[in-house]
């Protein structure tokens, strides 16, 4: 028979992959703008496109959105395991794995960067706050989201593993499911690296109607 508390974590986690298969960018541009922005710039539910296609406040507004459903699948896990942070990192995890794939949509989904900040947010805020320093910084000289994204989610591991506690390593599974979360984001954002190899990825702009990273 298992145990009430791992009970509840796998109720937790479950709950976490239906809260990230949320398609807030597909809700938000048929709201602002009465368009599928699957059919529009790069076809991605992403802020970055949601903005680029419907306006800076759908943008923003999925941003804020899908941030939220990975910290409320972590919070929720917290809550149900007792606060442990194994199962915390497996929901965000879940969380985002709906996000990238969400049953909804045929399992094609985002990219799962603000997904994935919502998650370590609440795991390791003074990580998750180097990655969108980092981001920030690869954004404003590059222009570059795609590049701001990866470069970000390729650090958080190293940020995760300096900055969890002073003096004390995170848990295993934390570590892990960093490592995991990051070459998930790694293999979605595969299209735009190949891009920016050949010098073809398009800068962000907030111009409708053209290709979003």
């Amino acid at each position: 028979m298992i145990a009430p508390n791992i009970s509840l974590s796998l109720v937790a986690i479950l709950l976490a992959y239906f809260l990230g298969a949320i398609p807030f960018g597909v809700i938000l541009a048929k709201l602002f703008g009465g368009t599928d922005v699957r059919k529009s710039g790069s076809g991605n539910i992403g802020a970055t496109n949601v903005a680029r296609v419907v306006g800076p406040l759908a943008g923003v507004l999925t941003l804020i959105f899908d941030m939220a459903k990975g910290a409320g699948a972590v919070l929720l896990a917290e809550k149900l395991s007792n606060h442990s942070a194994r199962w915390m990192m497996i929901a965000g995890i879940a969380a985002l794995a709906g996000h990238c794939f969400p049953v909804w949509l045929k399992f094609k989904g985002g990219k799962g960067v603000a997904t994935a900040a919502g998650v370590f947010l609440v795991l390791s805020p003074l990580a998750c706050l180097g990655a969108v320093i980092l981001f920030l910084l690869v954004v404003i000289f590059w222009r570059y989201v795609s590049l701001g994204s990866v470069s970000a989610a390729a650090a958080m591991p190293l940020l995760i593993y300096f900055l969890w506690a002073p003096r004390h390593a995170p848990p295993l599974a934390v570590t892990v499911g960093a490592l995991a979360a990051a070459l998930l984001i790694l293999y979605k954002h595969r299209g735009n690296l190949e891009r920016l190899r050949e010098g073809a990825e398009p800068r962000f702009s907030f111009s409708k109607n053209k290709e979003a990273e």
